[in-house]
């Protein structure tokens, strides 16, 4: 019998607890480790779509790269979006774990599979913030090399790889050859300290999600060329890496993708 905690340990012996960044919160944020599981969901966010999702297709835990929650909820009732979901998920007895920074900086993980999807070479770890159990260095940034082309060739190519429904660049003037991938540009010192450390790697452009107004402007004008794919796109191609993984530790399971889950955002 298959319960929640063998899916929690294989989960997290691909990305260890110990890799997420302090303020993150990850792990089994609702329900029981002993409970038995025959058949789990995967998507990105524990949405009450994918909830929902869960309940119709008989699953008794869904995995997802983002939480439920980030703090510590003060109250659990049916006035906020939070306390809907977990309520939802305690009711229908469906565990809920994530996995979200320790993904995303893990060897194998959210920007490795981006550098991936986009066709990188020769990749590697900008700036490690440490090794893992077999000495594979870990960070948040992917750097590696494309066949140099035009920024509006490469966005194109971005967009058509990721299924994109829209994306934003800056141009900064600069052939695409070198690319970092990964992360999302952070206000003030964090955005200024990003772009150095990819522009002192010899980057010529940045892959990310949620930017601003202004970090456009600043990196068109420090001669960074900037995209912006998208949060859910650049981060949900990692779902068929948690597939991969659950099946082949766990070949008893039943593995699900969700199909409600998408992008909400909509382009005219």
């Amino acid at each position: 019998m298959t319960t929640v905690r063998d899916i929690y340990n294989a989960l997290f012996a691909f990305a260890p607890a110990s890799m997420k960044m302090d303020w993150d919160n990850v792990g089994l944020l609702c329900g029981r480790f002993d409970a038995p599981v025959d058949t789990v969901l995967v998507a990105l966010d524990p949405m009450p779509d994918v909830i929902d999702e869960a309940k119709e297709t008989g699953a008794q835990c869904i995995v997802t790269h983002h939480p439920l929650f980030f703090d510590a909820p003060r109250a659990v009732n049916d006035a906020s979006y939070e306390g809907r979901c977990i309520l939802e998920l305690a009711e229908a007895k469906i565990a809920a774990i994530n996995l979200h920074t320790n993904l995303d900086v893990c060897p194998g993980g959210v920007n490795d599979v981006l550098a991936e999807t986009l066709g990188l070479t020769d990749v590697s770890v900008l700036n490690p913030v440490g090794t893992d159990a077999q000495g594979r260095p870990y960070g948040l940034i992917r750097t590696g090399m494309v066949r140099e082309q035009r920024l509006a060739e490469f966005a194109a190519f971005v967009k058509s790889a990721l299924s994109c429904p829209g994306l934003r660049f800056a141009d900064a003037g600069k052939p695409v050859r070198r690319v970092a991938v990964g992360g999302v540009l952070c206000e003030g010192v964090e955005d200024k300290a990003t772009c150095d450390a990819v522009l002192a790697a010899g980057c010529d452009t940045f892959v990310t999600a949620d930017l601003k107004y202004n970090q456009f402007e600043e990196a068109k004008y420090r001669g960074l060329n900037l995209i912006d794919a998208g949060h859910f796109e650049t981060e949900n191609p990692v779902c068929a890496v948690l597939e991969r993984i659950l099946r082949e530790a766990l070949p008893n399971l039943t593995v699900l993708r969700a199909k409600a889950h998408k992008d909400e955002t909509q382009f005219l």
